[in-house]
């Protein structure tokens, strides 16, 4: 409880204000460009702390750290609810990613050091409930207190869970011997390096739809100064710092390099999926924001179910049959998606979400015990901050490319669907004549009009099928990498 919190109210914020941006806007008196920033300024923060987490760790120890990370993002929530313009409120929402950006990595370190290895299965069933449910809640959550009451309450609400994990934290939490805190003299190439590196990335992932990619000289530069700070940042992390901030030599383990492989495009799908499904259902089945948040529900319940079974069944036989069996669960279920049409009823939009939360669980689970399973204990707080920035890019990587997906090829498929609008197709006319005599009787809105409006419907969700097949054949492609784990064996005895 102590790790879940902290790592589930930082995760629950990284989505809980996408919905509340309209009322944020409105009182605020900021224009949707503006507005995004709130969301902006947080990955930001968050993306460029994270990877840092380990080597803070060092410097101050790793529960000093942890408390402070917690006590930051709890005053950061509380300024942000009492904001007083809308520059104050980007500001304190930097504050707010950058205390939580050390909160998923210092969470799961811990985690992994109390538990054996052999009971890995179990502790990330657990904890991976709270990784999954929290970005599916969110925008529920979110939705619900800005309707009812005020976007301010999403920020007010972490207050009193931010008290309770900063007496959980220094009630239970423990630095264990090897983890003393050291002298290091700052490594100011490397910081800058990777501030410049991971936050430039993040602004292009959440800007670079918006801006219309590279026809923007915006997302150009920021994309060119992205790719070479991180490419000294590689470099300087191995060949010239003493202290390294990223421990990139973890890679040499294949474990761990594949392991991170799978959890790139696990959140790649699970983000890319997240953000279509809501607005299928809302832009072109009509749904109501209400019921759009029960089309995404059951699968946070069927996950509270399939998490402690995925890691009791990984923690008992050979952790590479449940995560085939996940990978491929996952894959079918964004395929199911990529069936849907107009005619879809309520529950055929519930069964894929079920199906993911089964496979993701099934994932989430082996591929963590797998991916740790020959990292040394001591070496643990520099692992899982790069397993949280590479499952993080994922996810905004799904976003960005989805939401382009279906943007451009909604154009495209418009523009080839309305070849067929002529006055001399012979279904085109036939339509038109039922309209022209219903519309009559019943409004006074133009027969082209209602077909026009459906033609657009009709391209979108073709481009949405896409995408979501997309999605499907991407996380379809993982079940290669899962021949080139290892797989550590444990003594009866140990279990």
């Amino acid at each position: 409880m102590s790790v879940m919190l902290p790592t589930f109210i930082e995760v629950l914020d990284t989505t809980v204000n996408n919905v509340a941006l309209r009322h944020i806007q409105g009182d605020m008196s900021a224009g949707v460009d503006e507005s995004t920033w709130i969301i902006t300024s947080y990955l930001v923060a968050n993306a460029i702390v994270i990877p840092m987490a380990g080597w803070l760790s060092r410097i101050f120890g790793r529960k000093n750290y942890l408390i402070f990370s917690i006590a930051l993002f709890t005053i950061a929530s509380f300024f942000c609810a009492i904001s007083w313009s809308f520059s104050s409120l980007l500001f304190f929402r930097t504050l707010q990613g950058i205390g939580g950006g050390g909160l998923q990595p210092l969470s799961q370190s811990i985690l992994l050091e109390v538990f054996p290895k052999e009971q890995y299965g179990k502790a990330m069933g657990i904890y991976g409930m709270g990784i999954i449910l929290a970005p599916i809640l969110g925008p529920i959550f979110g939705g619900w207190i800005a309707d009812n009451f005020s976007w301010r309450w999403i920020y007010y609400i972490n207050i009193p869970i931010g008290i309770i994990s900063i007496l959980m934290t220094y009630l239970v939490i423990e630095d264990p011997p090897y983890l003393k805190r050291e002298k290091l003299k700052i490594n100011y190439p490397g910081l800058i390096f990777l501030s410049l590196g991971i936050g430039c990335l993040q602004i292009v992932l959440d800007k670079g739809e918006r801006e219309d990619w590279f026809e923007s000289d915006f997302i150009v530069t920021l994309s060119i100064v992205s790719f070479i700070s991180l490419i000294l940042l590689v470099w300087w992390e191995l060949k010239k710092a003493k202290n390294p901030i990223v421990d990139f030599r973890l890679f040499k383990d294949r474990n761990f390099l594949f392991g991170n492989i799978i959890m790139f495009f696990t959140f790649f799908n699970l983000f890319g999926s997240i953000i279509l499904l809501p607005i299928y259902v809302q832009n072109l089945m009509g749904y109501t924001a209400f019921l759009a948040g029960l089309v995404l529900g059951p699968a946070g319940v069927i996950q509270l179910i399939a998490f402690p079974l995925s890691g009791k069944i990984t923690d008992r036989i050979n952790p590479k049959i449940p995560l085939t069996f996940g990978i491929i669960l996952y894959a079918y279920s964004t395929y199911l998606m990529s069936l849907f049409n107009l005619q879809t009823d309520f529950w055929s939009f519930v069964y894929p979400r079920g199906v993911l939360a089964v496979g993701m669980a099934f994932v989430i689970t082996p591929l963590a015990v797998m991916t740790m399973a020959f990292i040394p204990k001591e070496k643990m707080q520099d692992a899982t901050p790069i397993s949280a920035v590479i499952r993080n890019i994922g996810g905004s990587v799904g976003t960005a490319i989805v939401t382009t997906i279906v943007s451009q090829r909604s154009q495209l498929h418009q523009y080839r669907l309305v070849e067929n609008l002529t006055p001399y197709d012979f279904s085109y006319q036939m339509a038109i004549e039922k309209l022209n005599e219903y519309l009559s009787l019943k409004t006074l809105l133009s027969s082209e009009g209602v077909i026009y409006r459906e033609l657009i419907r009709q391209s979108q969700a073709i481009a949405f099928n896409e995408a979501f097949l997309i999605l499907s054949v991407a996380m379809f492609s993982m079940l290669l990498t899962v021949l080139f784990f290892r797989v550590r064996k444990y003594s009866k005895s140990k279990m």
